[in-house]
């Protein structure tokens, strides 16, 4: 069945971009959040509010959630007079939240029996990226799941990349975020390393982003918002917080002892004084040990 209507839930930071660029490409946009300011900018974006997700859910062709727990993801699911009391069509839900692998696949068990799709699609490019229909998506969910939410992916994506059955999209996307959450603290301990001998670290990182050392972080993080002092990314560090914790649990969970990453995770789970959660995630560059956290 075609995709006329999707649903937005969650007109946050990227949530309201992402629902924008759905309008741009042609789609008639419900947009839910529990801010009725966030729902005021969804309008003057071209986007219909509504005021109960119940609304929402049962009037969507498909639906996108950009929420910031999985337990917010779960809620959603589970909305009295929501998609599990739905019988008219078959409606995939497009999870761009980073949640648990296991909460994604219990919520995909959940909806397919009754007779609903679900993708773990969590997303990597910031508002930016939202805003421009430019990002990365991680999808877990089956094949068949993946067709049907095509058109929905390619309006808000460069590229979306299969990864595997429920749960993987969110496997990738922790993996992800743990390599970016140890790459913020190496560039900012080796920038400061370049500084304390005297040689200036624009200079430097110069040189690592013509050589071996690069990343994102240090072609587009440091550049943009570290050095220039902006921290204005727009991802908050307690979001951040909760990947590199969650990643840190799934290492638990399948045995793995994995000693870096482990440091990594202690690290920014000892930094809530110095890098408080509502602060920009790329503050964590500067951060130091004793610096108190």
């Amino acid at each position: 069945m075609s995709i006329r209507i999707v649903g937005v839930v969650g007109l946050g930071n990227m949530g309201l971009p992402m629902a924008a660029s759905l309008a741009r490409q042609g789609f008639e946009v419900l947009g839910f959040d529990l801010s009725a300011a966030r729902r005021d900018l969804a309008a003057a974006e071209g986007i219909r509010p509504v005021a109960e997700a119940a609304a929402l859910l049962q009037a969507a062709d498909a639906v996108v959630s950009s929420l910031p727990y999985g337990r917010d993801v779960e809620a959603l699911v589970r909305t009295p007079g929501g998609l599990l009391a739905r019988r008219d069509r078959r409606v995939t839900l497009v999870d761009t939240s980073t949640a648990d692998p296991g909460t994604s696949r219990r919520l995909a068990a959940l909806l397919e029996a009754a007779g609903h799709g679900h993708l773990d699609a969590p997303v990597s490019g910031g508002p930016a990226g939202a805003a421009a229909g430019q990002l990365t998506m991680m999808v877990g969910g089956s094949e068949a799941d993946v067709a049907a939410a095509q058109p929905v992916l390619a309006a808000l994506s460069a590229t979306a990349l299969h990864v595997g059955p429920s749960g993987a999209g969110n496997v990738a996307k922790l993996i992800n975020n743990m390599l970016v959450a140890a790459h913020l603290i190496t560039n900012g301990e080796a920038f400061r390393l370049a500084e304390a001998a005297g040689v200036k670290a624009e200079a430097v990182l110069a040189v690592v982003n013509a050589a071996t050392g690069r990343s994102a972080v240090s072609e587009a993080f440091f550049p943009k918002w570290v050095i220039p002092g902006r921290f204005d990314s727009g991802f908050a560090a307690g979001l951040m917080r909760k990947d590199v914790g969650l990643a840190a649990e799934l290492a638990r969970e399948v045995g793995l002892d994995l000693p870096l990453s482990g440091k990594v995770a202690a690290l920014w789970a000892d930094s809530h004084a110095a890098v408080p959660d509502a602060a920009d995630f790329t503050r964590m560059a500067d951060f130091r040990p004793r610096d108190g956290g």
